[in-house]
């Protein structure tokens, strides 16, 4: 875990670079579920999941291997790569199978709090510091994408592990890309990771998979990798600036963004309850950000 632990402080320019670009990476994400969304009223969701993954692979192939060559595929800890693929596809199955059994808010409830446990995994397993009002802002945060979903009495239900296994998978790739961070290139990490997600995924394939004919089912599931491939790599990209327990927050921004998707793409306007939430979100993630120009309060032995 060289270069991970004991990495408490990064700079204020630093820490808003890192802030940004998670920002910038939930708001891909969002854009992509809107399409998944889209796409899974006529395929199947795991074969959308799957072509986000080789598409993915294929156009850091088209972009980086001229530039790269083998390098785009060397890794110093094959372990962790290939754990971290797993963990990425796992996300993938899981919240999907979620979806086939239980309701989207019930299921998104549930793995909202993925960014709780990369709090306590990068204090616990990472070492790293505990920032200022980090627990504060998780909670408050959670509380704001409560707001928004509303679940019901499915959330007790026994189909609740599949999303939990969802935070617990997302938890553990997240960890991983920070641990790699100085290790292996980032765009090798990048790589890999979808390369072992898309062939997980291709074991795992129902047999009532039908590939896209229609011209624009085909354009978004090519565009699915192009943003799949974006959005990880800021994710990837803010590691290399700030820790895991500082990022981890503004992970909830993933629902303000899908909100917005929802209302532009499909004319789904938030409810006020939902606006609260989103507000509640917003204002927490300002604050930590604000409050986190101070120095780091430092894990104590």
């Amino acid at each position: 875990m060289a270069g991970v632990s004991g990495q408490a402080v990064a700079s204020p320019a630093g820490y808003t670079r890192g802030m940004l670009l998670v920002i910038g990476a939930c708001s891909s994400f969002a854009l992509l579920d809107s399409i998944s969304k889209y796409l899974s009223s006529f395929h199947h969701p795991l074969l959308i999941a799957w072509a986000r993954y080789v598409f993915h692979v294929l156009v850091m192939v088209l972009i980086y291997f001229p530039s790269m060559g083998r390098r785009l595929f060397v890794t110093r800890r094959p372990g962790l790569q290939l754990l971290r693929g797993l963990c990425l596809g796992m996300s993938s199955v899981c919240f999907f199978s979620a979806l086939a059994v239980m309701p989207q808010a019930e299921a998104t409830a549930i793995t909202a709090v993925a960014p709780v446990l990369v709090t306590l995994g990068a204090v616990l397993w990472l070492k790293e510091a505990v920032p200022r009002g980090a627990w504060w802002s998780l909670m408050m945060s959670f509380a704001g994408v409560m707001l928004i979903v509303r679940p019901g009495s499915a959330l007790f239900g026994w189909a609740a592990v599949l999303p939990l296994l969802t935070a617990l998978f997302a938890m553990g790739y997240q960890l991983l890309t920070r641990l790699l961070t100085g290790i292996d290139n980032g765009l090798a990490t990048l790589f890999i990771g979808a390369a072992v997600a898309s062939v997980l995924l291709a074991v795992l394939a129902p047999g009532d998979w039908t590939m896209p004919t229609r011209p624009l089912h085909m354009l978004l599931f090519v565009t699915t990798g192009v943003i799949g491939a974006f959005g990880h790599l800021m994710l990837v990209r803010a590691y290399e600036y700030a820790s895991a327990a500082q990022l981890a927050p503004f992970g909830y921004t993933h629902a303000v963004a899908a909100m917005v998707a929802g209302l532009v793409f499909f004319g789904q306007f938030p409810d006020w309850l939902a606006l609260t939430g989103i507000v509640l979100i917003v204002i927490t993630g300002v604050m930590l950000a604000v409050v986190n120009k101070l120095p780091l309060r430092p894990l104590e032995d």
